[in-house]
């Protein structure tokens, strides 16, 4: 409890202000009320979030009534009237905060409307999620003044605990409809290609590839033609192409060594597929391409 409330004095001193990618937040105070009874009815003009960490009581939205206990995260709107009760006194952390509108993105204009439009103010929460346990850690961390990177590392954490506070109680289709949710497909495509590029002076044969992802060969060449519009096959050569055309350009390597060093199983078909795809000659494209690097020409 004490380091909580060194804590508390540490973020009220240091950090008014979060900002990052596209976002900023005024805020206003810090709070740790080991024992918090009851309030009169009240509002503000900002955003206020609560956080139980012991007690039960009941917290009073516009009229309705809602039972608070440990664990309970409980959201009070600008200008909405709201009160909080308990006999026997409630651990609160607390925070209050708003938009800087004129530093913040539309996007985010848009997510904090409807913010203070949303129907769930009162939510219960596992002490292992996100948001609390940032809360608990930005304390902690505040407490400890003489750390190194002390304000870089509040301001960072007091971020993202805005940004987590946010999401637990908005669920914004605009904020989701922006954002492309990577298929569970792309992963592992991802991942194929990143073995290919890191195993290309080997066969790496659809098989290989396959076993390594743990996947059957049927599947990944599938997921090749509807991802990327081409055969597995098709990929890996092209992926050795562009690693002999690089090599061709960037080091003094030989063309046998190139043709080796990108998985071919000879030069002279490798010399036959690079002209075939580049329309040159390995080493021809290697004589243009020093001589477009040429700055200073003689007679």
């Amino acid at each position: 409890m004490d380091k909580f409330i060194s804590g508390k004095i540490a973020l009220n001193e240091y950090i008014q202000r979060t900002r990052s990618n596209g976002v900023s937040f005024y805020i206003h105070y810090w709070g740790v009320m080991p024992q918090h009874y009851n309030n009169l009815p009240h509002k503000h003009s900002f955003f206020e979030v609560c956080y139980v960490l012991e007690g039960r009581g009941t917290y009073i939205d516009q009229g309705c009534t809602y039972q608070i206990e440990e664990n309970t995260i409980f959201l009070s709107r600008p200008e909405v009237l709201h009160q909080i009760k308990s006999d026997t006194g409630l651990f609160l952390l607390y925070v209050g905060f708003e938009l800087d509108e004129s530093e913040s993105s539309e996007k985010w204009v848009t997510i904090i409307e409807e913010a203070k439009q949303c129907s769930e103010v009162v939510i219960d929460v596992k002490e292992d999620e996100a948001a609390p346990l940032m809360w608990k850690s930005l304390l902690i961390q505040a407490a400890n003044s003489e750390s190194a990177l002390f304000e870089e590392i509040l301001s960072n954490l007091a971020h993202s605990l805005i940004l987590s506070l946010i999401q637990t109680f908005v669920v914004s289709s605009n904020y989701h409809s922006q954002k492309t949710v990577p298929k569970k497909s792309s992963l592992i495509l991802t991942l194929a290609k990143l073995y290919i590029k890191d195993n290309l002076s080997n066969s790496i044969k659809l098989t290989d590839t396959a076993t390594y992802l743990h996947l059957s060969s049927r599947h990944l060449s599938r997921l090749f033609k509807a991802e990327l519009g081409i055969s597995y096959s098709e990929y890996v050569q092209n992926e050795r192409i562009q690693r002999a055309a690089t090599l061709l350009k960037t080091t003094d390597l030989s063309i046998r060594d190139i043709a080796q060093e990108t998985g071919f199983p000879d030069v002279h078909y490798f010399t036959r597929v690079f002209t075939a795809s580049m329309h040159s000659s390995p080493g021809r494209f290697r004589a243009l391409y020093t001589k477009l690097k040429t700055v200073i020409y003689k007679d």
